[in-house]
């Protein structure tokens, strides 16, 4: 719980605060970037929440950050935020909230199919998101991008007996299903998995329909206004990682959903391929 008494001097004077519990993951100003801005080292709170909307978006940053370190003193949108999560995207696509410390807050998402519903990545197994997950039909696949953003995975398991998918690169012991090698695999009509070494030896992507789950592999860098990734952050291999953004050119999606950084929505594919090909210069000149 977030403490008053340890609230960065930067927050704005209000209900709302930051405290120096955070572990700077994002999750606040991405979800709530009227509320939360990032200080480089740290989120504060740059400006107290005016409106209902507002102030909803912000009660939801408080219940999606990994480690509690968003406080305040105004309560009565609470519950309403609680039950926002899995909130959603565009279509069958949700944010499901509730980051966990331990994958450092990366977002997991919810895809709901007739056939089954897909978490991509793991969130924190909080209740709320257990109940909330059970009205809207359970979880039959997890797919994990890569090592990093399991979080709460075997409890997942443990709850829904889902089928858990991942490289087997990446070394997470006694999942259900392994991916192997560099070529996309099926997992069913409407999804793919595709393998993207380099942040990590078995970082993956999931393509449904035309949204790309990218975990740590490809996000929207706001401040260059391109798709980026990190070589500062790289955990295998730069080049390989590289080639592996050049693989995805081969495939038509308009949403890049990420597990850190923020998300990119195009008109349609083919302007997705002209960002993916602008940052891609970019990132081979760093």
């Amino acid at each position: 719980m977030a403490q008053r008494d340890q609230a960065f001097t930067e927050n704005a004077s209000g209900a709302f605060f930051v405290d120096r519990s955070c572990i700077d993951c994002g999750t606040c100003y991405t979800l709530a970037p009227e509320v939360f801005r990032d200080t480089g080292s740290h989120s504060v709170v740059h400006r107290q929440p005016e409106t209902q909307d507002e102030r909803l978006s912000a009660s939801m940053a408080l219940v999606a950050c990994p480690t509690a370190s968003i406080g305040t003193t105004d309560k009565e949108l609470m519950a309403a935020a609680s039950g926002a999560f899995p909130a959603p995207i565009e279509g069958p696509v949700s944010f499901c909230g509730y980051t966990s410390e331990a994958s450092f807050g990366a977002w997991s998402y919810l895809v709901e199919r007739p056939e089954g519903n897909v978490l991509m990545d793991s969130p924190r197994a909080a209740a709320p998101l257990l109940k909330r997950l059970e009205e809207r039909g359970g979880v039959s696949l997890m797919v994990l991008s890569h090592r990093d953003d399991v979080a709460d995975h075997a409890l997942f398991h443990r709850h829904f007996g889902c089928t858990r998918v991942m490289h087997r690169d990446d070394g997470l012991h006694g999942l259900e299903r392994y991916v192997e090698g560099e070529d996309a695999v099926s997992l069913a009509p409407d999804l793919t998995f595709i393998p993207t070494p380099g942040h990590t030896a078995g970082s993956g992507c999931l393509l449904f329909r035309d949204f790309l789950f990218t975990g740590d592999h490809l996000w929207w860098n706001p401040e260059v206004r391109k798709l980026s990734a990190s070589r500062s952050l790289n955990w295998y291999s730069w080049p390989q990682q590289l080639r592996s953004l050049e693989k995805l050119l081969d495939f038509d999606f308009r949403w890049v959903l990420p597990g850190h950084g923020a998300s990119l929505r195009t008109e349609s594919p083919r302007q997705m391929r002209a960002e993916l090909e602008q940052g891609l210069a970019r990132l081979r000149s760093l």
